[in-house]
C-alpha cells in the first residue's frame, strides 16, 4: 500500500470485518521493548512515525497518536494531521482519550501480547464508563492488512563469554533459584529480552542496535530452565554454553507451557510481562505472585568486570568520538558537511576500532533546527548542511563486547551567538551540578534530578526529557530501573555499580538544540566525618566539551574547575590513543578555561 492513508483505510475495514469499532496500536513487541524487531514496528508502518515511543487508536472516524515530550515536533513531521490527533503524554493517555471518544457500546480491540496487565484494567474502566468494552484479540488486525510484513529475525543466537560477563549463567540461574525457595515460590517467567540475555549470557541480533535474541524463559526454584527460542537460531557451541540444566523448546511452544505450571507458585513481573502471560498462567491453574523480574537489579547493579570492561569500551570509543569532534572542526566550518555524511563519518571512526559490533542506537545528528527535535533521526528528506553560526547536535553510542556506550555532544560551528552561548552555559552548568552531586545512600534520581535543570529553571527555561537513564552491559542503552528524571519514573534507589547518563539540555523550537551527555557510574564516597553512607558518581565518558560555546563568565570558579580537571583527564585517557593533528587538536580543545 503506497500511503499511510490507504494503511488507516485499511485497518478500518479490517476491524470492520472483525466486528470492531476500534483498536489500539502500541509501539512495542511481546516482550514489552523499547526497541523492537521489523515485524513488530506496527505503529510506524501505520502512522509513519519513526519514534521510539508512543501508540495510536483507530477509530471509525477518528484517529490519534500519543507521544511524550521528547516526539512533540517529531511527530507534526512524518504523521499527517489531516488522518491524526496529537496527543501529548503524560497529560493525557489512551485510556482517559478512550473513554471520551470510543464509540458507545463499541468495541474496542487490542492485542493481549502488546499490553500490561495494568493498562489493561486501566482501558477496560475507562471503556466500561462509557458503555464501551476492551475486547482481546486472537490475530492482530495490523498484521492482516500488512502485506509484506517482515519475519521475525533468524540471526544465531552468540555466547557472552565470562570474561565480559563476570559471573557464570549457572550462578546467575542459582541466585534466581534462592531468590524463588525465599518467596516459596517453584518459578519464575522471564519475558524482557534483556533479562533472558543477561541471564543466560547470551546474545542475539534480533533487534537492531539492542543485542538480543527473541525468546521467553522460564527458571526454576531447582536452578534449571526452560529456554524458549527458534531452534534453528541455537549451534553446537550455545547448547554447550547452556548445559544439561537448560531445556530448550520451540518458541511457538511458550504459551501452552505456562498451562502445564499448574498447581505451581509462579513469579511474573507486571511491568514487564504482557497481559497474555498473566492470563495463560490464570487459566492453566497457577498461583501468580506478580513480582519484578529477579535479573532487573542484578543486571543494574554491574560488577567488577563489567565495570572494567565498560571503562575499556568508553576510552575506546571516547577516542573514536574525538577524531570525529576534530573531523568536524576542520570540514564543517566549509559547508560541505551534512547530516547524514557526518553521522556516517562518526561510524566509520567507531568501526575503525576493529571492535564496534552495532551502534547503540540510531545517531542523532541534527543540524541547526534539527537538533531542537529531541530525537531526531537523519533521513534523505530531512537532511540539512552543517552550516557555520550554528550548533550541531551529535547524541550517538556503541555496543562493544565489553560495554555500551551513549554520549552527546553539541558543537559550535563557527561563531555561536550570545544566545547560544549563554544556553549552552546553562546546560553545562547543570551537568557539572549533577556530575559534582554528592548524596546519602537511598536516594533516588528523582530527587536529584532538579541539580541538572536548575539553572535553566532560573530562567523560565526547561527540557522535556528525563536527565537520566541506566545503561546496559553490552545489552539495552536504556536500562531501568534507575532513572533520573522527575516524571515516568526515578524513584529506584541508587546503588553503586549502576551506570546512568548525565544529559541535561535545552531546545528552541525552529532554531537549535543543546544536550551534553556523559555516562556515569554510582560509587561509594568517604566523606571524612560522615554520619550515614554517601555515593556520588565517577564520570566514565571521555571526549572534549565545546569551549568555543561556554560563556565562561558564567561559570563558577567550582565549575571551572571541575571543568579542567575533566579535560585534563580526557587528555590522559583519550591522548595516547591519537596522534598527529587529532592528537594536538585534542590538547587544544582541553586546555585550561
Amino acid at each position: 500500500m503506497s500511503t499511510h492513508e490507504d494503511r488507516l483505510k485499511a485497518l478500518r475495514a479490517q476491524l470492520v470485518r472483525d466486528r470492531l469499532d476500534g483498536f489500539v496500536v502500541p509501539l512495542t513487541d511481546e516482550h514489552m521493548s523499547e526497541y523492537v524487531g521489523a515485524y513488530a514496528q506496527r505503529l510506524a508502518w501505520l502512522t509513519g512515525f519513526q519514534g521510539s515511543a508512543g501508540s495510536a487508536v483507530v477509530l471509525p472516524e477518528e484517529a490519534a497518536i500519543f507521544v511524550d515530550g521528547r516526539y512533540t515536533l517529531q511527530v507534526r513531521e512524518q504523521v499527517d494531521a489531516a488522518h491524526w490527533q496529537y496527543e501529548s503524554v503524560p497529560q493525557t493517555s489512551v485510556a482517559a482519550w478512550l473513554g471520551e471518544h470510543a464509540p458507545a457500546g463499541g468495541r474496542i480491540g487490542y492485542d493481549p501480547w502488546l499490553h500490561t496487565r495494568a493498562w489493561v484494567k486501566a482501558a477496560g474502566e475507562a471503556l466500561a464508563e462509557r458503555g464501551a468494552e476492551l475486547v482481546a484479540v486472537d490475530t492482530n488486525p495490523v498484521d492482516a492488512v500488512w502485506p509484506d510484513r517482515p519475519a521475525p529475525s533468524d540471526a544465531k543466537l552468540v555466547v557472552h563469554e565470562e570474561r565480559h560477563a563476570g559471573q557464570s549463567a549457572a550462578e546467575k540461574r542459582q541466585a534466581m533459584a534462592d531468590w524463588l525457595v525465599a518467596r516459596h515460590a517453584d518459578a519464575v517467567v522471564l519475558s524482557a529480552l534483556d533479562s533472558i540475555a543477561w541471564t543466560f549470557n547470551i546474545r542475539g541480533k534480533d533487534v537492531e542496535r539492542t543485542p538480543v535474541a527473541l525468546a521467553y524463559a522460564i527458571v526454576h526454584a531447582d536452578a534449571t530452565a526452560d529456554l524458549y527460542v527458534a531452534p534453528e537460531k541455537i549451534d553446537e557451541a550455545v547448547m554447550k554454553h547452556l548445559g544439561n540444566a537448560v531445556r530448550v523448546h520451540d518458541r511457538s511452544r511458550f504459551a501452552e507451557a505456562l498451562a502445564e505450571l499448574s498447581g505451581k507458585m509462579v513469579a511474573a513481573d507486571p511491568e514487564r510481562a504482557v497481559a497474555a502471560i498473566f492470563e495463560g498462567l490464570d487459566a492453566g491453574g497457577a498461583t501468580v505472585l506478580a513480582l519484578r523480574d529477579p535479573a532487573v537489579l542484578p543486571k543494574a547493579v554491574k560488577n567488577p568486570v563489567e565495570i572494567a570492561g565498560h571503562k575499556a569500551a568508553q576510552a575506546r570509543d571516547g577516542a573514536a568520538l574525538s577524531r570525529f569532534l576534530h573531523w568536524i572542526a576542520v570540514e564543517a566550518p566549509s559547508g560541505r558537511v551534512d547530516e547524514l555524511g557526518a553521522a556516517a563519518r562518526l561510524e566509520a571512526f567507531r568501526k575503525d576500532t576493529g571492535l564496534l559490533e552495532d551502534l547503540s542506537f540510531d545517531t542523532i545528528s541534527g543540524a541547526g533546527p534539527n537538533g531542537a527535535v529531541v530525537h531526531y533521526r537523519v533521513e534523505e528528506k530531512t537532511n540539512r548542511p552543517i552550516e557555520s553560526g550554528s550548533l550541531y547536535l551529535v547524541d550517538s553510542g556503541g555496543q562493544y563486547r565489553d560495554g555500551t556506550t551513549d554520549v552527546t555532544r553539541t558543537v559550535a560551528i563557527g561563531t555561536p551567538t550570545d544566545e547560544m552561548k549563554h544556553r549552552f552555559t546553562l546546560v553545562l552548568k547543570g551537568h557539572i551540578a549533577l556530575a559534582r552531586a554528592q548524596f546519602p545512600a537511598g536516594t533516588r534520581g528523582g530527587q536529584l534530578d532538579v541539580l541538572a535543570r536548575q539553572f535553566l529553571w532560573a530562567e523560565g527555561l526547561d527540557y522535556a526529557h528525563g536527565t537520566g537513564h541506566g545503561v546496559g552491559s553490552f545489552l539495552s542503552v536504556h536500562e531501568g530501573p534507575q532513572r533520573i528524571a522527575t516524571f515516568g519514573g526515578g524513584d529506584e534507589p541508587l546503588q553503586p555499580g549502576m551506570i546512568l547518563s548525565n544529559e541535561p539540555g535545552y531546545y528552541k523550537t525552529g532554531e537549535y538544540g543543546i544536550r551534553i551527555e556523559n555516562l556515569v557510574l554510582v560509587e561509594a564516597r568517604d566523606v571524612p566525618g560522615a554520619e550515614r553512607e554517601m555515593l556520588g558518581f565517577e564520570t566514565l565518558t571521555f571526549a572534549p566539551i565545546d569551549r568555543n560555546a561556554i560563556a565562561v563568565e558564567l561559570l563558577t570558579g567550582d565549575e571551572r574547575a571541575w571543568l579542567d580537571v575533566y579535560h585534563a583527564k580526557v587528555v590522559e585517557v583519550v591522548g595516547p590513543q591519537l596522534e598527529g593533528e587529532a592528537l594536538a587538536w585534542l590538547k587544544a580543545a582541553c586546555a585550561p578555561l
